[in-house]
């Protein structure tokens, strides 16, 4: 059956235009949907490995700001609409895992008549920190291996029930956080590691317009037609197997930027070293990208220069957000107020110091502390102190 859309999706986010969070949220929302559709059913082989389609993608905003859950069920609701997919649980535990992979084992048939297995999950949660406990070392490591791609049988001996296996388990995950649950659960030795520098951080912190009635901005559209062509073409989508191919032109691109990010050491942005692990990923998150974006569009499974491209192009954007997202983690409690005080006035425009001290006080209740506080950035000069109409005012230095 023919696909109704060119780009699905371009698609998605035409359905989303009237949505509050960033483009940029639904665009990687889309790209969790078509992950979970396409499951381990495509492949992109490299001999010694093979990378897969599955994705790791973290939603990260202040709370209350960009309604996270929300934006990521818009696309999670399609994909639960399209047959044969499976949704793993909220909250990821070995037990809990191994009952949901044994509702997902299933055969699939490629192009040439060969019949494989998987085990294929999605997980989608609107909170990380129920998802998994950053301390379960055991489970970190198999979220590791799972996104590598790891053949074969998998075996986990447990108590209860003696030996499970699982037979080419795969997962794809979408979740939402915010900065400080992060830093109040990842230690900073975990940023560069395997975990984390396997998922795709998308920040936020404004809303990208306001829309008080989304039922009434929307009826100018068919959106229950969009919704409905929006499945049609992800059941198309879902009904691609084999493998992945790339064009000379695909090939000889990815061969430049390969030897330009490693002989530029991730092109100078991500010069932290905590952001190592990522740099080093970095072509792998590539080609699991141009992969979806290859399905997007098409069904003849090529990947193109224009998809590296555009892959590439869409993860560098989200890269100058990465220390916003890591800011806190490994800061004294002491640098944790003080970031949050330039935020308060910065949010204020200026704002007077008894009013800033009030905001303050459930996390600075002392205020000579607070005092202490104010006067080193004061003295640092990332905060003015004048006097105006006889009240003490805070602002932020002109730039």
């Amino acid at each position: 059956m023919p696909r109704i859309f060119p780009d699905w999706i371009e698609a998605f986010e035409k359905y989303t235009q009237f949505g509050e969070a960033p483009n940029k949220m639904y665009r990687w929302c889309a790209v969790s949907a078509l992950a979970g559709a396409i499951r381990r059913k495509c492949w992109l082989d490299q001999v010694y490995f093979k990378w897969y389609c599955n994705e790791y993608i973290i939603l990260v905003a202040p709370p209350g700001i960009v309604s996270k859950s929300t934006t990521v069920e818009i696309a999670m609701s399609l994909l639960r609409r399209v047959d044969g997919i499976r949704f793993g649980p909220d909250v990821i535990t070995w037990q809990a895992l191994v009952k949901s992979f044994a509702g997902a084992g299933e055969k699939f048939t490629l192009p040439d008549g060969t019949e494989l297995d998987m085990s294929p999950l999605t997980i989608a949660s609107s909170e990380f920190g129920n998802l998994m406990a950053p301390g379960d070392r055991e489970m970190v490591d198999l979220l590791v291996s799972l996104w590598d791609g790891r053949e074969g049988v998998f075996r986990k001996e447990t108590k209860g029930s003696g030996n499970d296996e699982v037979l080419n388990p795969w997962i794809n995950m979408i979740a939402c956080t915010t900065p400080a649950w992060i830093s109040g659960n990842f230690p900073e030795y975990m940023i560069g590691g395997g975990f984390m520098s396997r998922c795709i951080f998308v920040y936020a912190e404004e809303k990208r317009n306001y829309v008080a009635y989304p039922g009434i901005a929307v009826a100018g559209m068919d959106i229950a037609q969009m919704e409905a062509d929006l499945i049609s073409d992800l059941m198309e989508i879902a009904a691609l197997s084999g493998e992945f191919g790339m064009s000379q032109e695909a090939v000889d691109w990815g061969t430049e930027w390969y030897h330009r990010h490693f002989a530029s050491k991730g092109n100078g942005l991500l010069e932290d070293s905590r952001f190592g692990g990522y740099v080093a990923r970095k072509q792998t998150h590539i080609h699991k990208l141009a992969m979806i974006l290859s399905a997007s569009r098409s069904e003849d499974l090529v990947i193109t220069r224009q998809d590296l491209q555009r892959a590439e192009q869409e993860l560098t954007l989200l890269e100058s957000d990465l220390p916003k997202v890591f800011d806190r983690v490994g800061k004294s409690q002491d640098s944790v107020q003080a970031d949050r005080l330039i935020e308060l006035v910065k949010a204020s425009g200026q704002i007077k110091i008894t009013a800033a001290y009030a905001a303050m006080h459930s996390a600075v209740p002392n205020f000579d502390e607070f005092d202490s506080l104010m006067t080193g950035l004061i003295q640092a000069g990332m905060l003015i102190r004048k006097s105006v109409a006889g009240e003490l005012i805070l602002s932020i230095p002109a730039r």
